[in-house]
């Protein structure tokens, strides 16, 4: 129906003018087709043409093998920094990313699309307040507006950076192209229909060529289809995570660039306030009283000012250290009391928990009664697990004294644990691996250390590379430290401000009235 409205459509004259103008090269196709059957070579010629439509199959098959690792590679992921309350939401982003169909949503249909951003963000509302009546409108103005900037900025770097030429057309170009696509779909219609009556033969061979050759195409183009509408999905929920969650401060600046009003005054603690300038790493040493806490920090970081525990602890709090070390984050390291004596009050353990990127918990090997320690650790632990809102920073385990376990008077560093092959390398092997066993850590996250004068040993190579190694992670749980902070800050600082400006408002429109 649509062929014979077309044909109606056209002018005679100009039909008859593109055949005569077609009719040469079409003249050639059948005097070859000709040619080849004369001379025996007609069905050599449909064998090479199957075979080339064969080949030309497999390699469309090989380069959308190759696009999906590249659009897998391209996909939206989700934020590491996010406590993990935003994993769940994030599931239900990518099970809805998951399940759309192309059929159901067109690229050219902008009103679908935009019923299909209004669902995920829907999903996302609905997930962060649940039982509300209108979820969507739970969020302010200012937040509002600020994801609008940021998805508007992400998509112009995206069409700057992907799209060729898109810094020279205008949006009136994209337009025109659209009509002379359809005009150009129209000519070529007409140009396959007068090929069919023409030259039958030739007009199947071409129909047969272009569905193998679209088969292939139609594939790429579907995968592309769907990978637009994931990405499109993932990238609404990415940012309606951000906005429905609660901690998308107003302020853009990077968090840890300012310090916070916890470290600041740790810093005027440690003397070192002249040195401030971003927010440091807060890093928390517990362990047992006499484990080596305080030796741990001078063998790490140089001789501070921190008193040794070797005597029976007395400290009654929290000593902050600020510390620099090349290669590392400017940090304050906490020295505590002995977590199983009444010194250590419960509400500073959880206070300090809380506030710390980073936990070394130091233990002594040669101290086989860890009971009250594993008692400590599970707070510790539970802490963190029942703060659905924060991640939870990394954990290492610092094994101390190793020069006193059997033979006591051996000392002949370097030990070999992996092939022990002294007494003193295997008893201090097996001491690690009981350690992380009573502890309930990770055999990688054990490090044995020596901190006695003149013995320290794996401190500035071993403890040093496993805290570098971590040193990524503790940094994000800095940030949403930061993000945490800045959020309180911010929305205490906005009040003030705009009660203030409402009462200045208040005073000149009270002004106005008296002199009236």
């Amino acid at each position: 129906m649509k062929l014979s409205r077309l044909l109606r459509r056209i002018d005679p004259l100009r039909a008859v003018a593109l055949l005569l103008s077609a009719l040469p090269m079409l003249a050639l196709v059948v005097l070859g087709l000709l040619w080849l059957w004369q001379n025996g070579f007609l069905l050599w010629w449909l064998g090479a043409m199957v075979a080339c439509a064969a080949t030309a199959y497999a390699m469309q098959a090989l380069l959308m093998k190759r696009q999906r690792k590249l659009l897998a590679d391209a996909a939206t992921e989700p934020n590491p920094q996010w406590p993990p309350a935003a994993d769940e939401v994030w599931g239900r982003v990518e099970a809805l990313a998951d399940e759309l169909d192309p059929e159901d949503w067109p690229l050219d249909d902008a009103e679908r699309l935009l019923g299909l951003g209004r669902r995920t963000l829907d999903t996302v509302a609905e997930a962060y307040h649940p039982g509300v009546d209108k979820p969507l409108l739970e969020l302010t103005v200012p937040h509002m507006l600020l994801i609008i900037e940021r998805a508007s900025a992400d998509l112009r770097r995206d069409i700057v950076d992907h799209v060729p030429f898109s810094h020279r057309l205008v949006i009136g170009d994209i337009f025109r192209m659209q009509r002379w696509r359809r005009s150009a779909e129209k000519l070529f219609l007409v140009y396959r229909a007068g090929r069919m009556v023409i030259n039958p033969v030739h007009a199947l061979v071409g129909e047969a060529w272009r569905g193998v050759r679209d088969l292939g195409v139609g594939a790429v183009s579907g995968e592309l289809h769907r990978w637009l509408l994931s990405a499109f999905v993932r990238k609404v929920g990415f940012y309606a995570i951000d906005l429905y969650s609660g901690r998308l401060p107003l302020d853009e600046s990077s968090p840890s660039d300012q310090v916070t009003e916890a470290s600041r005054k740790d810093d005027e603690r440690a003397a070192e306030e002249a040195k401030t300038s971003s927010e440091p790493l807060r890093i928390l040493v517990l362990g047992r009283t006499n484990a080596g806490k305080s030796s741990l920090i001078n063998a790490l970081f140089g001789e501070l000012a921190a008193a040794s525990d070797a005597l029976p602890d007395t400290t009654v709090d929290l000593v902050p250290y600020a510390l620099e070390r090349e290669g590392m984050t400017r940090a304050l390291v906490f020295d505590s009391p002995g977590c199983e004596n009444g010194l250590f009050a419960q509400a500073s353990f959880v206070k300090a928990a809380r506030s710390a990127d980073f936990v070394l918990w130091v233990s002594p090997v040669n101290r086989p009664d860890r009971q009250q320690e594993m008692k400590c650790l599970q707070q510790l632990r539970a802490i963190y697990a029942n703060d659905a809102a924060k991640r939870p920073p990394p954990i290492l385990a610092v094994a101390t004294h190793i020069d006193r376990l059997r033979p006591a008077a051996e000392w002949q560093p370097p030990y070999d644990l992996v092939v022990a092959a002294t007494p003193k390398a295997e008893n201090i092997r097996d001491a690690v691996v009981a350690l992380a066993r009573d502890l309930a850590f990770e055999p990688g996250d054990v490090v044995p250390v020596c901190l006695a004068d003149g013995r320290v040993y794996n401190v500035d190579d071993l403890l040093r590379s496993a805290l570098l190694d971590r040193h990524d992670s503790a940094l994000r749980i800095r940030l949403m430290r930061c993000v945490d902070a800045r959020r309180r800050a911010e929305n205490w600082g906005l009040l003030r401000r705009q009660l203030v400006g409402a009462g200045r408002l208040l005073r000149r429109l009270s002004g106005r009235a008296d002199k009236r």
